[in-house]
């Protein structure tokens, strides 16, 4: 698979990348690059792209003088955070805590992703959403459903790692499943107490209201959902109604260890 850069319309683009598992395996990883309303630029996540797409990137940003932040949104999301900051040395880079404590060499801007000053810097051109009830950065490397959406109005694409997954038509055609789905590992990423399923589903239909105007999906390991009309919302909650039996069986699992305990 090749890596290329997608032009989604009124200042987004999306570049689909390579990552190889065991450097077998190409699940593939994403970036996307958004135009402010101050016509400057910034990245969200960070990827190493090869020359053809730095060429494009180099033209879109004046040879990167334009891109003032890189805004690594996923918390295990670490593996090109150096090769991008060296090619944008005077961009501001935003992370995690865990950013900064499996790169501690970088020079990390000191708001996280996560917290409502972060989500104020570019109120003006983006919304952010950090899914509640399940864990942000779990104790367990292998969970990887936390992380912050970013939503970009003006484009109507909306830029997820991990959080939400994008399965291959034919599979989702075969399997009878809506556009977009939870990631596998939600479940197991609950926080440890009683109401945090009732957290993120409360989190979910929110969010299925707020921005039932996506138009498009772009997921990081899976690929792009086109969305109709208003079509984010039902899918949404469609890909919550999936995983409620696992959030609820997770739930009792957990409440019959402490009372045994």
């Amino acid at each position: 698979m090749a890596e290329h850069l997608l032009d989604l319309g009124n200042g987004f683009w999306n570049i689909r990348g390579n990552l190889r598992l065991v450097g077998v395996m190409n699940i593939g990883t994403q970036s996307s690059l958004v135009r402010l309303s101050s016509g400057r630029f910034v990245f969200l996540d960070s990827y190493g792209f090869g020359t053809e797409i730095t060429r494009q990137i180099a033209e879109l940003t004046d040879r990167g003088r334009l891109v003032e932040a890189v805004l690594n949104l996923h918390p295990f999301h670490t593996l090109h955070c150096r090769t991008i900051a060296a090619r944008f040395p005077r961009a501001r880079l935003y992370g995690s805590r865990r950013h900064r404590e499996i790169i501690p060499d970088l020079d990390w801007q000191p708001v996280t992703v996560d917290s409502a000053e972060f989500a104020e810097l570019y109120a003006d051109d983006l919304r952010f959403s950090l899914p509640a009830g399940i864990e942000f950065i779990s104790s367990n490397p292998r969970i990887h459903a936390g992380s912050v959406l970013a939503y970009h109005p003006a484009s109507r694409n909306l830029h997820v790692d991990d959080t939400l997954i994008v399965l291959p038509h034919l599979v989702r055609q075969i399997l009878r499943q809506p556009p977009v789905s939870f990631h596998p590992t939600t479940a197991d990423a609950l926080e440890h107490r009683p109401d945090a399923a009732e957290d993120f589903s409360d989190w979910a239909h929110r969010l299925a209201s707020a921005w039932q105007d996506v138009r498009t999906v772009c997921a990081a390991h899976s690929g792009i959902a086109s969305m109709r009309e208003d079509g984010f919302g039902k899918a949404l909650l469609a890909a919550l109604h999936l995983i409620e039996p696992k959030l609820a069986e997770v739930t009792r699992a957990r409440a019959g260890r402490l009372r045994s305990g």
